[in-house]
């Protein structure tokens, strides 16, 4: 059955709200729109309409913050086990409840969270995350292949590494970007894609486009405490989506 005119319209409004965020502060894009776009589709079919245009919005806004690369650090150990991650998650997603996992995570942003509150100057040492970067980086891709979303995971982890803001959003984005090719590839192979899904992919691809360049320019006006303190809003309320989509 072909998408009706109202799905595509909550395809178009998640995809721009969602990008929209995304620009500004390196995550949110999957966040918001697959529980938008699932209550008028399946989580299934949320999660495959979101992933080229995902990983269309990671690729440009990782190519646009590249000079902060330098600054950056476990890129390959993230990405490495990432990729095994976004295999597994990928072929659990039509397998596996996805309410544990959802649980899981809000619980563990909000105990970081709860850790950043009592103590502000919170951050991991580099030998710590370079210990645990493999470990963190197959969590995030199992997640990134079975719900589409690994972005809470990926921000809590980087934040405690009080990195400026483009070396952030850079490491965000590029580690979004390896596991979300993945993912792609393999919803492809599988035959995920299809007509009707396809046409919900270029609809949110075009609200992508519009919303990314809004959201640039609104992030050149944050910086330094605004910057830190968006971020954290953003982990906020997506502990809190995830929760309530886990429950509902």
């Amino acid at each position: 059955m072909s998408l009706t005119s109202t799905q595509l319209l909550v395809v178009l409004l998640a995809s721009g709200l969602g990008a929209l965020i995304k620009s500004v502060t390196g995550l949110g894009y999957p966040l918001i729109a697959v529980p938008l776009i699932s209550l008028v589709l399946g989580i299934e079919d949320a999660v495959v309409i979101i992933a080229i245009p995902n990983l269309a919005a990671n690729a440009f806004l990782c190519w646009e913050s590249r000079d902060a690369q330098a600054q950056t650090r476990d890129l390959g150990r993230l990405c490495g086990l990432g990729v095994v991650g976004a295999v597994i998650g990928t072929i659990a997603l039509v397998n596996l409840p996805e309410q544990p996992f959802l649980i899981v995570l809000a619980l563990s942003i909000l105990l970081f969270l709860f850790q950043f509150i009592r103590k502000p100057e919170f951050s991991f040492s580099p030998a710590f995350t370079r210990r645990w970067s493999p470990a963190v980086g197959l969590l995030a891709g199992a997640m990134q292949g079975a719900i589409g979303v690994s972005g809470p995971i990926v921000a809590t982890w980087f934040h405690s590494y009080r990195l400026p803001a483009r070396a952030y959003i850079h490491s965000l984005t590029f580690m979004f970007g390896v596991t979300g090719a993945v993912q792609l590839v393999i919803l492809l192979g599988q035959g995920q894609m299809t007509p009707d899904r396809l046409v919900g992919a270029l609809v949110a691809s075009v609200a992508v486009a519009v919303a990314t360049p809004i959201g640039l320019r609104l992030r050149k006006r944050l910086a330094g405490p605004s910057f830190e303190k968006l971020v954290l809003l953003t982990l906020v309320v997506s502990a809190v989506a995830l929760i309530f989509d886990a429950l509902s």
